[in-house]
């Protein structure tokens, strides 16, 4: 998938791949790989531990997880740079 994630004044078009461990743990924590790009895409934005590049995003939610009833949720994404492009490495979902 591209994206021209922004953020740095150069917008150009970057591949963007999950490792296959974070692409497990978005499903099971309840994400889509479409709410990980957008997050990538039109969410904050900051450095991260080890190199790493950290961004947020909120989303409306309105449904029930794991028997709860939600408003909103928030999807993190880390990435690295790896050949010029992201890697996204692990995805964290809050619910509130």
């Amino acid at each position: 998938m591209r994206i021209d994630p922004g953020g740095d004044g150069n917008p150009r078009l970057m591949t963007v791949r999950f490792h296959p461990h974070a692409k497990q743990r978005t499903v099971e924590r309840g994400a889509t790989e479409a709410e990980v790009l957008a997050t990538l895409r039109e969410g904050e934005r900051c450095e991260a531990k080890y190199g790493r590049t950290g961004f947020r995003r909120d989303f409306a939610f309105e449904k029930q997880w794991h028997g709860m009833f939600y408003r909103a949720k928030q999807v993190e994404a880390y990435t690295v740079h790896e050949d010029q492009d992201w890697l996204v490495i692990f995805v964290i979902v809050r619910y509130f």
